[in-house]
């Protein structure tokens, strides 16, 4: 298999952390998509994700995947005898799936705005609302206070487990740096959990 991505982007961070996780990192050949440099926008590229977008995992029938959550799903059901990452029972499928949609719409998507609309690396191809993307680092930090809260009584995100809801909003907030949102000493749950998840060798890929 081969893994398109960009190491400094964090939903391929994401793809790569599961990957670990699942013992499976070894096995697949990681391609660098320059993403400065437009090399996601080549016809090569479009050819394997007409969304332009990484990170996209190609199999070895050719067939290729794009989107975080579809890689992963893949993978999962590839390979359901290595650690599972995305729930064995309905309702621990349910909540990691809640959870996962949650860091996605009220995590991920404002940080990632926020770096669109403020940092002016996106200003040579897209129109930018910096007053938006202050906005959405509002957003980000409520979300985090939240996540604070909840960790205060749970040592992962759902329950006692780790789970891919653990690496996607892990890997959303060792990229916020980017946009000067950190788990300080005002957010100690969070902070906490963050070394926790920071520690694994996963984290470290």
């Amino acid at each position: 298999m081969k893994l398109y991505e960009t190491a400094t982007a964090p939903n391929p961070r994401r793809v790569r952390m599961f990957m670990a996780e699942k013992g499976l990192l070894e096995q697949v050949e990681c391609i660098e998509i320059d993403l400065a440099k437009g090399e996601n926008l080549t016809p090569e590229f479009v050819a394997r994700n007409p969304m332009k977008k990484v990170p996209v995992l190609e199999l070895d029938d050719g067939t290729c995947l794009a989107e975080t959550m579809a890689i992963c799903r893949y993978v999962e059901e590839a390979h359901p005898e290595t650690l599972p990452l995305l729930g064995t029972s309905p309702k621990q499928k349910a909540l990691i799936e809640q959870w996962l949609r949650w860091i996605d719409f009220y995590f991920m998507m404002p940080v990632g705005m926020c770096f669109q609309h403020t940092s002016g690396y996106f200003k040579d191809r897209m129109t930018c609302f910096p007053e938006y993307g202050q906005d959405c680092h509002g957003k980000a930090q409520e979300f985090m206070a939240f996540l604070d809260q909840h960790l205060a009584t749970h040592d992962y995100l759902v329950g006692d487990e780790f789970s891919a809801a653990d690496i996607n909003a892990f890997a959303t907030l060792a990229f916020a740096r980017v946009v000067k949102l950190r788990a300080d000493s005002s957010l100690p749950n969070l902070s906490a959990w963050y070394e926790r998840i920071a520690a694994r060798p996963s984290a470290k890929v």
